[in-house]
């Protein structure tokens, strides 16, 4: 398997960790307190960007070239994921909404990979 895949699918690995940990830390806080819907909503873009942000990252350092081809591929893999449950599953479409959203968590990526991968070359430049 060539490097540029394997990056892909750490940055997916990374992003499904990091969503399952927060949704169980999220699921515990609306549990036990009284937090609003609002505020919920906010929260949850919130968690997406930085996950998804901290996948790129964590693909770009693993791919070590072209980041924002491997943060697209990372956040596109994940907003098609989250298309077929969400289409398959429950027999919806994105929203507009949703689509905003989601191009905002693939820019995230981009950004996130984009940095990953200069993170490499500075770590190998020293």
């Amino acid at each position: 398997m060539n490097s540029f895949l394997k990056a892909i699918i750490y940055g997916w690995i990374t992003i499904l960790v990091l969503i399952l940990f927060s949704s169980s830390l999220l699921s515990l806080v609306v549990k036990f307190t009284t937090i609003s819907e609002f505020t919920l909503s906010y929260i949850t873009l919130t968690i997406g960007l930085v996950t998804l942000f901290i996948g790129g990252i964590i693909a770009g350092l693993k791919g070590k070239e072209n980041g924002w081809v491997v943060g697209a591929l990372t956040g596109g893999g994940f907003t098609l994921l989250t298309f077929l449950i969400q289409f398959l599953g429950f027999n919806e479409a994105f929203s507009t909404q949703q689509i905003i959203y989601h191009l905002t968590y693939i820019l995230a990526a981009i950004i996130g990979s984009i940095i990953g991968v200069n993170l490499f070359i500075n770590n190998r430049a020293s």
